[in-house]
């Protein structure tokens, strides 16, 4: 996918960033609604209370974590309302998927990213 991307919440604002969409259940610490600068917020579309919870953001868990998301991600409607609302706004531009993780690697934004490139078929 061409024009979907993420980057931390903390990160600047970009003209370039197009529908920017945070992607956490919870709002990120120390930033202001203004300065995240947010077309959407769609805390749902997180992973549930209890598997964030369980998870708490621990590498060694993280395999199983990505399994139960993408469960989560593919029986939920309403998740997957938002994934087909994500692929709508791509059509008129870039859209980047902003999430407040500290870890790059081991963080639900990750497994959305790969549930949105299944679906498009990009490997």
């Amino acid at each position: 996918m061409d024009n979907i991307f993420m980057k931390r919440v903390y990160e600047p604002f970009e003209e370039v960033d197009g529908f920017r969409i945070l992607i956490d259940r919870l709002w990120p610490r120390g930033i202001s609604k203004d300065a995240a600068k947010l077309s959407y917020w769609f805390k749902d579309l997180a992973p549930s209370n209890e598997l964030r919870k369980w998870f708490c953001h621990k590498p060694e868990l993280f395999e199983e974590f990505r399994n139960r998301y993408l469960e989560e991600l593919r029986s939920d409607e309403q998740k997957r309302e938002y994934i087909r609302q994500i692929f709508e706004m791509t059509a008129q531009g870039t859209v980047t998927l902003l999430y407040g993780a500290k870890d790059p690697v081991y963080n639900h934004a990750r497994v959305l990213m790969e549930e949105l490139n299944r679906l498009v078929g990009v490997d």
